[in-house]
């Protein structure tokens, strides 16, 4: 069964409630013939870690929202809440609910996961929005999943402003790149899925030789390769990391390229 505008397959969405970035970035990303529908996740905790773990909390009641149009592959566009439920408890949720689905589902965290080991990366840089206890929680994260944390990057968030991931600008996140120029990197990740990163990503795709990757980036990549049935390629992810596919439609866009 197909879709009109998505011959090549559906992906469905699940974005935190005020999260002003997935959704663009996602629609950038997508190849001709590959869509999306999106769902939101709702919480009313006051903190942010609270929120998140409501996300994944609630994610068999998200899921239903797509009911049964013909989706290829979902999507989780948060990377915090896989940080607060622990990497178990995230293979758990994502080998359950593929199973319940019949479709790949797809976390931001081990969309990054499986990008740095496509790269073979080991030593990383991350550039983060988050509070710095978020930052600590993430770095464990990525810790016990095998990679070297030697360079961390904290961006000034907006707490003064609606959301303080939300309303940071790309331009922000950009300069945060500069600091782990010289620190003979693997990868550089840009975390977040709330800050916008393809603008910086394709002003400059490496760092001191490193590829910069993104927690959006690295979801796309991961649920396009998921919903069309492809492997993953080093190769095609290095281009892909250059704006292969969608680095004119970011320009065509964009103020701020």
């Amino acid at each position: 069964m197909t879709v009109e505008y998505a011959p090549h397959g559906l992906i469905g969405v699940l974005t935190p409630q005020a999260n002003t970035t997935v959704e663009p970035e996602f629609w950038t990303m997508l190849p001709p013939g590959v869509a999306l529908i999106n769902a939101r996740m709702m919480s009313d905790k006051a903190s942010l870690e609270g929120r998140l773990l409501d996300y994944f909390d609630q994610l068999d009641e998200a899921v239903r929202q797509f009911h049964n149009a013909p989706i290829g592959a979902i999507a989780l566009g948060t990377t915090g809440a896989s940080y607060v439920a622990g990497i178990a408890r995230e293979r758990d949720v994502v080998a359950s609910l593929t199973r319940k689905t019949g479709v790949p589902f797809v976390t931001a965290g081990l969309a990054v996961v499986l990008a740095l080991n496509t790269l073979k990366a080991r030593r990383i840089g991350i550039v983060s929005p988050y509070p710095e206890p978020l930052t600590k929680t993430c770095i464990g994260y990525w810790e016990q999943h095998g990679f070297k944390v030697d360079g961390v990057v904290q961006i000034a968030n907006r707490p003064d402003q609606f959301h303080p991931i939300y309303s940071i600008a790309a331009a922000n996140a950009q300069e945060g790149l500069k600091e782990l120029e010289d620190m003979g990197l693997d990868a550089v990740v840009m975390l977040g899925t709330g800050m916008p990163t393809l603008g910086p990503i394709l002003a400059r795709p490496q760092v001191g030789g490193a590829p910069v990757m993104s927690c959006m980036l690295c979801l796309a990549w991961a649920s396009i390769d998921a919903v069309r049935g492809h492997k993953p390629d080093a190769g095609a992810l290095h281009r892909f990391i250059r704006g292969e596919g969608w680095g004119a439609r970011l320009r065509a866009h964009s103020v701020s390229v």
